[in-house]
C-alpha cells in the first residue's frame, strides 16, 4: 500500500503540495492526472525519495522495489534483449553468481531463487515485451547503438516493465510509442500484478488501462473511483453543486448584509443587526471553483480547389532505392479525413513525407493541384525549434511583412499569450513547443495539413481543443496518431499501410485495435485437431438453459443495481465536503457493481455459446 499523508512541498517558494492526502491499496492502476505545472512529475520524485518533503509521509512497505523510466537506455554494443534481462538485477546477480559458486548448499539456494522468480522463462518474457512495442526477433538481437533515442526510451520502458517493480511509475509513457506499441502496453498494464501509476493525457488509456485517478488540483490530492471518463463526470457534478452553493450563500450573505446596514443604526433592531452580524462571521465561506483556462486553437480557412488535390498512379517511393511503397493509386480531396494505420515500420511516416513533397516517388505519377498548400507537422519539428528565439520572433521570419499585434494574436490562437510570446522556446514546456510547431505549420492555410504524432505532450484540454480545431477546418487531415480519442473523433476514412501498399480499410478503429491486439496469425500455435463432439443428453441442454437464464438474471439484477447507484451519485448534495466518506463509499460500491456486471456479462456470453454449441449438436 502507498500512503502519502498530509505532505508539503514548494519549489523556489511556490507551493505545489500543502497537506495533500491519498492512499492507494496493493495491485491498483491509477492514472495521476492534473494540470499542466501542477506537480505530477515532482510528486513522482517525491516517492522515490529524489526529493525530501517539507513536511508530511509517504510511506511503502519496506521491501518494496519502485520503478520508473527515469532516462533512454545509453548506446551500448549490448544487445536489446540483454540489456532488459539486466534490468531484473536480482536475477542477473543471481546468474553471475552461479556461473562461479562452489558451495553445494549456496549453489542450491541460488537455484530454488532463480525456480522461485520464474528466470528460465526470462527471455521469452523479455522478447515478447521487447515485440509487443515495436521489437521484432532480429532487432532484440541487434546492439543499442543501433537505435535512435526514441527506440532506447521504448528499450528503457521494456526493461522497467521486464523488472516487475512492486510499485511502477510512468510519466507519459506512450509519448515515444505508436499506435500499435500504445495498445499493447494498454493491454499489458491491464494484467500488471502490482500496483501501478500512469501520468497520462492519453484518454483511452486512462479509459482502459486504470480503475482509479488520482486528480491534483489546487496542491491537494484526491482519489477518484473508476476511469477518466467517469471521473470527468464525477467531477463537472462535483463542480456544479459547488457552485450552486456557492452561489446560494452569497444570497444568503447579501441578505443577511442587507439587513444589518439597514437596521444597524436604530436601536430597536441593534441586537438582531449584531445576531446577524455574528452569523455572517461565523459563515464558512464555500468558494466556487475557478474554470479552467480554456485551451484552443485556431486554424485559418485556406481557399477551395478543385478536387483531387492530391492523386496518385502506380507511385512507388522509398530509400537509398529501396521501396518502402509501391503501385500507390490514392486520391485526396479537401473534405477529407484520412487516418493513416498500420505496424511500425510498414510506411506510414513514409507515405507522410510523399504527400507532403519532402520525399519525391520514384516511380509513377503525382499530381497536385497548382494552388495546393500543405502543412506538415512531426515530432522531430518540435525538436528543430530555435531553442534561443521566441515564438514571436518564430513567426516573425515567417512573416516579417505582418505587424506584430497580428502576430501576437495568432500565438494567443494557440494558447501562447503575452508571456510566452516573448520567452525562448528552450524555456517553454513541451506542450507549448507543440503548439507553436502546430501554429507554423498551419500559418499559411494550408488545403492539405498532415500531422504526424501531433498530440505528444498535449494534455487532455489542448487535444480536445484540436478534435474541435480540425472538426471546423474545411481543408483536408491525414493524421498519423497513438490516440485513439483523437482518430475517433477527427478521422472518417481509414487507409492501412501493410505490405509495401496502402489501401482502404474495411473495419472500423475497434475492429483494427482486436487485430492489433490478437496478434499475428503466424504468431499463433496451430489449432489442435477437435475430438468429434459427443452428443449432448437432453438433461444436459435444459441445465445449460437454466445456467443461462440464472446469468441472465443476474445481470437484469445488476443493471437495476447501477441505474440505482447512477441516481443516487446524481444528487450534487452527495458532493458536499462534508459527506466525503459517504460519497466514498456510494464510488466504491458503483465500481464494484461495474465490476460484478463485467464478469456476469462474461459468464452469460459463455453459457449462451454453451448452449448454442449443445443444441447445434443435438
Amino acid at each position: 500500500m502507498l500512503k502519502i499523508d498530509t505532505i508539503s512541498y514548494s519549489v523556489e517558494g511556490r507551493p505545489l503540495f500543502e497537506g495533500a492526502s491519498a492512499t492507494i491499496p496493493d495491485g491498483h492502476k491509477v492514472g495521476l492526472v492534473g494540470a499542466n505545472g501542477a506537480g505530477k512529475t515532482t510528486l513522482f520524485r517525491l516517492i522515490r525519495g529524489e526529493l525530501a518533503l517539507e513536511s508530511g509521509e509517504i510511506s511503502l512497505p519496506s521491501q518494496a522495489r519502485i520503478g520508473g523510466v527515469a532516462q533512454e537506455v545509453p548506446s551500448s554494443a549490448t544487445s536489446l534483449i540483454d540489456t532488459v534481462l539486466a534490468a531484473d538485477t536480482e536475477r542477473a546477480a543471481l546468474m553471475e553468481e552461479a556461473a562461479h559458486a562452489t558451495d553445494p548448499h549456496r549453489i542450491a539456494e541460488i537455484q530454488t531463487r532463480l525456480a522461485d522468480i520464474d528466470a528460465w522463462s526470462a527471455e521469452g518474457r523479455a522478447s515478447a515485451i521487447l515485440k509487443g512495442l515495436g521489437f521484432d526477433t532480429e532487432a532484440q538481437r541487434r546492439p543499442c547503438s543501433d537505435f535512435s533515442g526514441g527506440w532506447r526510451m521504448r528499450v528503457a520502458l521494456a526493461g522497467v516493465l521486464f523488472a516487475q517493480p512492486d510499485l511502477l511509475l510512468l510519466d507519459e509513457p506512450t509519448n515515444y510509442l505508436d499506435l500499435e506499441g500504445a495498445l499493447w502496453l494498454e493491454s499489458y498494464l491491464v494484467k500488471y500484478p502490482h500496483t501501478v501509476i500512469i501520468i497520462s493525457h492519453d484518454r483511452e488509456l486512462l479509459n482502459r488501462a486504470v480503475g482509479s485517478i488520482l486528480h491534483l488540483e489546487n496542491r491537494k490530492l484526491t482519489l477518484w473511483q473508476g476511469p477518466y471518463d467517469q471521473f470527468a463526470r464525477q467531477r463537472a457534478a462535483a463542480r456544479a453543486a459547488l457552485m450552486a452553493e456557492a452561489k446560494k450563500q452569497d444570497a444568503r450573505r447579501a441578505h443577511l448584509q442587507s439587513f444589518v446596514d439597514r437596521f444597524k443604526a436604530k436601536a430597536t433592531k441593534a441586537a438582531q443587526a449584531q445576531a446577524r452580524v455574528k452569523m455572517l462571521e461565523k459563515m464558512e465561506p464555500i468558494t466556487a471553483p475557478e474554470e479552467a483556462a480554456k485551451v484552443a486553437f485556431s486554424f485559418p480557412a485556406p481557399e477551395t480547389l478543385n478536387p483531387p488535390i492530391i492523386a496518385m498512379e502506380g507511385a512507388a517511393v522509398g530509400y537509398d532505392g529501396k521501396p518502402v511503397l509501391r503501385r500507390l493509386s490514392l486520391r485526396i480531396d479537401q473534405d477529407d479525413r484520412i487516418a493513416l494505420l498500420g505496424r511500425n515500420g510498414e510506411g506510414k511516416s513514409t507515405l507522410s513525407k510523399l504527400l507532403a513533397g519532402k520525399l519525391q516517388a520514384s516511380e509513377g505519377s503525382i499530381t497536385r493541384s497548382s494552388k495546393l498548400r500543405i502543412g506538415y507537422f512531426a515530432q522531430h519539428q518540435v525538436d528543430e525549434l530555435d531553442l534561443d528565439a521566441t515564438p514571436l520572433t518564430h513567426l516573425q521570419r515567417l512573416h516579417p511583412e505582418e505587424p506584430q499585434t497580428k502576430l501576437r494574436a495568432r500565438l494567443a490562437g494557440f494558447g501562447l499569450f503575452a508571456d510566452q510570446a516573448e520567452t525562448i522556446v528552450r524555456k517553454l514546456s513541451g506542450g507549448q513547443k507543440a503548439r507553436l510547431s502546430l501554429l507554423l505549420a498551419t500559418i499559411d492555410a494550408p488545403h492539405l495539413l498532415i500531422l504526424d504524432e501531433p498530440t505528444n505532450h498535449l494534455d487532455i484540454e489542448s487535444r480536445e481543443a484540436l478534435v474541435e480545431a480540425l472538426t471546423a477546418y474545411s481543408g483536408a487531415v491525414v493524421l498519423v496518431s497513438h490516440d485513439m480519442h483523437l482518430l475517433s473523433l477527427a478521422a472518417d476514412r481509414l487507409w492501412l499501410v501493410k505490405g509495401g501498399a496502402v489501401a482502404p480499410y474495411g473495419g472500423d478503429l475497434e475492429q483494427y485495435r482486436a487485430e492489433l491486439l490478437a496478434g499475428d496469425p503466424a504468431d499463433k500455435p496451430a489449432p489442435k485437431p477437435k475430438d468429434k463432439p459427443v452428443r449432448p443428453s437432453r438433461d444436459a441442454i435444459l441445465a445449460l438453459r437454466a445456467e443461462a437464464r440464472k446469468c441472465e438474471e443476474r445481470v437484469n439484477k445488476l443493471a437495476e443495481m447501477i441505474e440505482k447507484l447512477d441516481e443516487k451519485l446524481s444528487d450534487p448534495e452527495l458532493y458536499d465536503a462534508s459527506r466525503a466518506a459517504e460519497r466514498d463509499k456510494w464510488l466504491r460500491k458503483h465500481a464494484e457493481a461495474r465490476d460484478a456486471m463485467t464478469r456476469a456479462e462474461e459468464l452469460w456470453m459463455e453459457a449462451l455459446e454453451a448452449l448454442e454449441t449443445a443444441v447445434a449438436a443435438g
